[in-house]
């Protein structure tokens, strides 16, 4: 079974992070790997704080499960500090050949901060020049690259040395959601689907995390984001509500609709 090394963040709540990660690589196919970057205080209505793992803790999970297993794709999220950054760094060094996919979980779906100030610079110099696909919401991207418009944006990420820019449209004024792709060396392909009504709670990670699974299962590309967005919406019209706050997707679905 194809493998994804996945470093994320714990959601309390069970909506985000790491386990998000976990149903929905597991769901398309593939068997997760984890290491928990840090500790969230979070529920379904916003982040309160949050708590980094031990650097030196990261880097030796990862390479003791890297000794032991074949990994066909890498999944980064919540990476929180610059230290939790460097140690996943170093283990990127020496893994070069497997492709990495990058979900910039700078905040909650609330608003709330889940990286350090210093941690921007960090990923725009030492970790977007090892990622295959980086894929941040629009506040993500024009965040990291301090730009207004969602192209100039990707033009900046794209020059730090990263190979795709997936630009995700949810936060964005427009009647569809519509995702964007961007590559140095061809043509932007944008990704539309249907807006649904409710706010949800890991929608960004299923989408990545399904991402990275259908990229480690040898899925070119762009197939590979339509499978996941497919896959991804699917999540989202059978979401489910456990108290009064953000609806979180169902992936482990009862349908294959």
């Amino acid at each position: 079974m194809q493998t994804v090394l996945v470093f994320a963040g714990h959601d309390p709540s069970g909506g985000a992070g790491i386990q998000a990660d976990i149903e929905a690589i597991g769901y398309c196919g593939c068997h997760a790997t984890t290491i928990i970057t840090a500790h969230t205080v979070q529920n379904t209505h916003g982040v309160r704080r949050f708590v980094p793992a031990d650097a030196l803790l990261i880097e030796e999970q990862a390479r003791v499960v890297l000794d032991d297993i074949p990994i066909q794709a890498i999944k980064i999220g919540m990476v929180g500090t610059t230290a939790a950054l460097e140690a996943i760094h170093s283990v990127l060094i020496d893994y070069p050949m497997v492709p990495v996919i990058f979900d910039p979980v700078l905040a909650g779906g609330a608003g709330a901060a889940l990286s350090d100030d210093d941690v921007t610079d960090a990923i725009l110099h030492r970790l977007l020049p090892r990622v295959f696909l980086v894929t941040p919401n629009s506040i993500e991207a024009r965040q990291l690259a301090q730009h207004e418009e969602l192209a100039d944006c990707a033009r900046t990420l794209l020059a730090t040395g990263c190979q795709h820019v997936l630009i995700k449209g949810s936060h964005e004024a427009t009647a569809d959601v519509i995702h964007t792709l961007y590559s140095a060396t061809a043509q932007p392909l944008s990704f539309r689907s249907e807006r649904l009504p409710q706010v949800y709670h890991g929608s960004g990670c299923t989408f990545t995390a399904s991402i990275a699974a259908f990229i480690a299962q040898g899925i070119e590309l762009r197939a590979a984001i339509t499978q996941a967005q497919s896959y991804t919406l699917a999540t989202l019209r059978q979401a489910y509500r456990l108290s009064n706050g953000q609806w979180l997707p169902r992936r482990s679905l009862l349908t294959d609709d």
